[in-house]
């Protein structure tokens, strides 16, 4: 189940970038309409001018969010996305960043507010940091959580604290969203 499936209204073909080699839950992804980009491509096709990553299924550090973004083939996928949208632009005022602080996609939209402040400098970059509700319990575990969930949270906690620095530096402004009141770090 992905959040696009439940949305009602239609978005334009190039709206949407779909990253084949990760998704939210790690599981092998569904056959999608949209063709593969061509960098996406030459990565399973075992080009060597495209760098191998590591844990591929799952964006779960910052760092491979960002790594990813360092892509010269995506960066120009992305950038030819965005520009086909400005130049439709009358009076463009600013962008809206909307980007997930608990996994790897933390690393993907520091990149991109990164880009949109290189390129659109003059521009407002208002970024939204979302961070999930955790649903955890004392009595789910009896005296020390499983090494698992430890190291759950510990990415969880360093990809906020980074998404956070990297986010709010290169943001017009940053408001993170959370419906926790410990934006999901406990």
């Amino acid at each position: 189940q992905l959040w696009s499936e439940y949305l009602r209204v239609p978005l334009h073909p190039r709206s949407l970038l779909v990253l084949q080699q990760f998704n939210h839950d790690g599981c092998a992804g569904r056959q999608r309409a949209e063709p593969e980009p061509s960098w996406a491509r030459k990565r399973s096709e075992g080009d060597p001018s495209v760098p191998p990553l590591r844990d591929a299924g799952r964006l779960k550090a910052f760092g491979q969010g960002e790594g990813l973004m360092q892509d010269p083939a995506c960066l120009e996928e992305l950038d030819d996305r965005l520009h086909f949208f400005v130049e439709e632009c009358d009076y463009l005022q600013g962008f809206q960043v909307l980007c997930d602080l608990h996994d790897g996609f933390s690393g993907v939209g520091a990149k991109v507010t990164e880009l949109l402040q290189d390129e659109y400098s003059r521009k407002g970059i208002l970024t939204w940091g979302l961070t999930p509700v955790i649903h955890k319990t004392g009595s789910d575990f009896f005296f020390f959580p499983p090494l698992q969930e430890l190291e759950k949270d510990v990415y969880r906690l360093m990809n906020t604290a980074l998404g956070i620095v990297q986010l709010s530096s290169h943001s017009s402004l940053f408001c993170p969203l959370s419906l926790n009141s410990s934006l999901g770090l406990k």
